[in-house]
């Protein structure tokens, strides 16, 4: 890593807890529960002393409310992003997770099979978003957001399966040691990009496991 440049510092936040992830309902759009309110003003508290220069959160209700708690002191304006949204599951959205996993058991055995490039790439359903696809957009967004504050402190709250993926993408993990469920709410990374490269210093409420 060139020490010379002016890196910016992204802090990659996973949304706090809504009433679906409580219900176990896969996507849906649904408001932080009070508990998810919780976490996010005890994220505030962490991130008291860091001196953001924007704040981002994707077009969805629960980053939006998420980043709003995080920046209630700060006058920043939280700017949205769907380029930053949860991977989309198409017509699985707002499914109970246990249908879900039920509906594409077939699919689901024969990614075990797969390599990681393979599972980049691999479409569970055809109005499904393949995680190559998530990830493409997520890191284009955090390149453009790299170059534009170089130098500086930026939040970005976003969901935890697309965090995830972006992950295994960099290389932190293999899908094996960093399954579905890895990242708790309001975990988060904090990396440095160049707006080319990207550069992970802390994982926080991240579990990876030895696969």
């Amino acid at each position: 890593m060139d020490t010379t440049k002016q890196y910016c510092t992204i802090y990659i936040v996973r949304h706090g807890e809504t009433t679906a992830n409580a219900s176990g309902i896969l996507g849906l759009d649904t408001d932080l529960t009070e508990k998810g309110k919780q976490q996010a003003s005890s994220l505030r508290d962490r991130f008291k002393n860091i001196a953001f220069a924007a704040v981002y959160a994707s077009d969805l209700v629960r980053t939006q409310q998420t980043a709003e708690i995080l920046n209630l002191e700060r006058k920043l304006a939280v700017n949205v992003s769907a380029l930053i949204r949860e991977r989309n599951y198409g017509s699985m959205e707002g499914s109970d997770e246990e249908i879900y996993k039920k509906r594409i058991r077939e699919y689901l055995t024969r990614m075990e099979a797969l390599s990681d490039e393979e599972r980049w790439k691999f479409r569970f359903l055809p109005d499904m978003e393949t995680e190559e696809e998530a990830v493409s957009r997520f890191i284009r967004f955090a390149r453009e957001v790299a170059v534009a504050y170089s130098g500086k402190h930026v939040l970005l709250v976003s969901h935890g399966n697309v965090m995830r993926t972006f992950l295994i993408h960099l290389g932190f993990a293999t899908y094996r040691e960093l399954p579905t469920g890895s990242i708790e709410n309001t975990g988060y990374i904090k990396l440095r990009s160049d707006g080319v490269d990207f550069f992970i210093d802390e994982t926080v409420r991240i579990h990876k496991s030895n696969g």
